[in-house]
């Protein structure tokens, strides 16, 4: 029985000859948390001679040095961190001092790097909160442990972070972008996003990635000065991964062959995560067995070997089922990722792409597993497309959602006045159902079953 292949030790070749074009190396290595780089000007303003205690207010201490400060602390201003991408990055990957821009032009921030504000604009918005009660495949309200789109999201950043660290790309654009990628989706998952198309068949449809924009550019409030959060243009982009050609926004120009190596690296972390979760959901909520993942799916049957042989007799001896699902599935986990890490490098040492642009012209993903495991992943999807996302527990979860949602779309379209203000203003702008579709998209599962029993008086 085959073991995933080992992390590899290699050396990536140094970020000095990445700046000089040296090709990129097949095998990763682990970087030195602190690289060579000159100090930034604070730095040395703080290397001064030794002045007497000074306070917030005085001129002998740089602008906002707390005197509870050591007089040698060294931190990373957005200059500094733009070096350290230029020294740690390959020339394919983001770079934050070359995006594009927003669309409205504001000024830097002094600490943040743009793809930093972008996260934490995502982290502080509304809709983002709103995803700790939103569905990712149970309705929230089923239990305390399973998977909401907010949890998710996070364990989509952990697993992106974990990719692009490997492959010396932008972490924290794809954290950004884990982060932001499901905000879009209405309550009740899938479900609710299947029935609010059929409800708006008449007026656009609706599509999560399409809403996900709606809801950074449009729907989300932080300034006076403009609408949205106001996110880079190459965050707004990767957002849109699955758009077709003819519903590709005219604003981004040709709809690329490809999305950017970032963008590709969280496509993979949003698919290893809901697969590997989703295994864990189902097994606790009874809907399979590990007998059944045993007899049907190979990387089970691989990462049980592994905790067999790290942990002689264990699973065998345990009666904490909890427990020897979590060691399984964390071998699972990491074997999915070693495998993207190890392939990945690969690609990119063969394809040598200089720069994003060259990425976005490439056919195919450049990230992705290796001619071994992508049949294997591909069978594990199968196993829970079959046992576990046609279940008849949540084919009935399906149709009580498309009951709610559709009660309540017609309740506030006969009602237009239960809107709140700023949708019944949002109506003169899109349309009476776009806004009511605009409103309840981004409802969290429970409220929706509220509003729906408040206004048709039904439980």
């Amino acid at each position: 029985m085959g073991r995933f292949a080992p992390r590899s030790r290699g050396c990536c070749g140094s970020p000095s000859a990445h700046r000089h074009g040296a090709k990129i190396s097949s095998t990763v290595r682990v970087f030195d948390p602190q690289p060579r780089r000159s100090p930034c000007i604070l730095e040395v303003a703080m290397r001064s001679p030794r002045r007497e205690h000074a306070t917030l207010g005085s001129t002998a201490a740089p602008a906002m040095i707390p005197e509870s400060m050591p007089e040698r602390f060294s931190f990373l201003d957005r200059a500094a961190k733009q070096r350290r991408e230029g020294e740690l990055l390959i020339a394919a990957a983001l770079h934050s001092d070359r995006s594009a821009g927003r669309a409205f032009a504001e000024a830097e921030d002094a600490l943040r790097t743009a793809y930093e504000r972008d996260r934490d604009r995502i982290i502080h918005c509304t809709a983002f909160r709103r995803l700790m009660h939103k569905t990712q495949v149970f309705v929230s309200s089923e239990g305390d442990h399973h998977r909401t789109r907010m949890s998710h999201s996070l364990e989509v950043a952990q697993v992106a972070r974990s990719l692009a660290s490997a492959l010396r790309l932008n972490e924290t654009f794809c954290e950004a972008l884990s982060l932001a990628h499901d905000i879009g989706h209405p309550p009740f998952g899938h479900r609710g996003e299947w029935a609010l198309d059929a409800l708006m068949t008449d007026h656009g449809g609706f599509r999560h990635n399409a809403q996900v924009l709606r809801v950074v550019d449009q729907l989300e409030r932080r300034s006076p000065d403009y609408a949205g959060l106001n996110l880079t243009r190459e965050l707004r982009e990767s957002l849109l991964k699955h758009e077709k050609a003819e519903d590709w926004p005219a604003e981004f120009g040709e709809r690329p062959r490809s999305p950017c190596l970032e963008a590709q690296v969280v496509d993979l972390a949003d698919s290893t995560a809901y697969n590997v979760h989703d295994v864990e959901d189902g097994l606790h909520a009874g809907m399979f067995g590990e007998d059944a993942l045993e007899a049907e799916v190979e990387l089970w049957r691989r990462a049980r070997a592994v905790v067999e042989q790290r942990h002689p007799r264990f699973l065998a001896s345990t009666d904490d089922v909890n427990l020897r699902v979590k060691r399984i599935t964390t071998e699972l986990l990491k074997g999915m990722i070693d495998d993207l890490v190890r392939a990945s490098a690969e690609r990119l040492a063969r394809a040598q792409p200089a720069s994003p642009a060259e990425v976005r012209a490439t056919h195919g993903f450049l990230i992705g597993h290796g001619d071994e495991l992508e049949p294997l992943v591909a069978q594990l999807h199968q196993f829970l497309y079959r046992r576990f996302y046609r279940h008849a527990k949540l084919q009935e979860l399906e149709r009580r959602a498309a009951s709610v949602l559709s009660e309540l779309f017609e309740a506030l379209r006969e009602q237009p006045g239960e809107l709140p203000p700023w949708y019944r203003a949002w109506v003169g702008k899109v349309g009476l159902e776009r806004a009511v579709c605009d409103y309840i998209a981004g409802m969290t599962d429970r409220f929706a079953e509220r509003e729906r029993a408040r206004l048709t008086r039904r439980d």
